[in-house]
């Protein structure tokens, strides 16, 4: 086994992944005006569905993205300024540690995504961007 790899939970990547591909485009369109950290969070989501990034990477990456997901964390989102506090801090140290793996492609998948969400048509009914 490789480094790292006796330490990965598929079952716990795999209920993550579930949640995030149910539920991300969703609450994004419902919250993506109050998120200052837009931007990182959708390049986060296209890091982690990229086949290209590593698997570890990626699990690291679901799990992050599964907080945000959650409704009931640390701090509950409806709390005013606070709510998405624990969500940016989770975030962003999952940003941080696998930085190297968001590229510019990711970004920009992320950029063009949220302009879809400020257009009026620009998400299906799920959240996604058409």
């Amino acid at each position: 086994m490789p480094p790292g790899d006796q330490d990965f939970d598929a079952g716990a990547y795999a209920r993550d992944s579930a949640k995030v591909a149910r539920d991300f485009w969703g609450k994004l369109k419902r919250n993506f005006t109050k998120l200052p950290f837009a931007v990182e969070l959708v390049s986060v989501y296209y890091c982690a569905i990229d086949k290209q990034t590593p698997l570890q990477v990626r699990a690291a990456l679901m799990a992050a993205l599964a907080y945000f997901v959650v409704p009931t964390d640390l701090l509950p989102d409806w709390i005013a300024v606070l709510g998405y506090s624990d969500d940016a801090a989770v975030l962003f140290g999952a940003y941080r540690m696998v930085s190297n793996h968001i590229t510019e492609v990711h970004r920009i998948l992320a950029r063009e995504a949220i302009e879809k969400l400020r257009s009026s048509d620009g998400a299906s009914e799920n959240g996604k961007p058409a």
